[in-house]
């Protein structure tokens, strides 16, 4: 796939979860379109799966695509707030990302949404 259209189709999938994330938190950021695998640009996954991060600015609610490339966020906040929106995420039928570490824009980092106690 071409990189202009590994975009094209990222940014449509991307911004599904956008739309997603703006419903629940009243506010969302498109991140990823693409994802480079083997060398290869690669659009970001159909599939959606909700973490939470810590980042310099504070908590973040995300969504991620199975490989955990994340294609929309929550703006940065109270951690409190933050695993707040991911419990509304996963009511609205989105399960949790499984994997330890997800990739936002040139960064890995690792979720916590399973920090706290229930």
């Amino acid at each position: 796939m071409q990189y202009f259209q590994a975009v094209q189709q990222g940014k449509q999938r991307a911004s599904k979860s956008q739309m997603k994330m703006f419903d629940i938190a009243g506010f969302a950021m498109l991140t990823l379109t693409t994802k480079k695998i083997n060398g290869k640009f690669e659009p970001v996954g159909e599939e959606e799966f909700t973490a939470v991060i810590n980042s310099p600015e504070g908590y973040v609610a995300i969504i991620v695509d199975k490989d955990g490339y994340t294609k929309a966020q929550s703006k940065a906040i109270e951690k409190e707030e933050a695993i707040e929106i991911f419990k509304k995420l996963r009511e609205s039928g989105i399960p949790e990302y499984p994997g330890k570490d997800i990739q936002i824009w040139s960064e890995s980092r690792p979720t916590i949404q399973n920090e706290i106690t229930e």
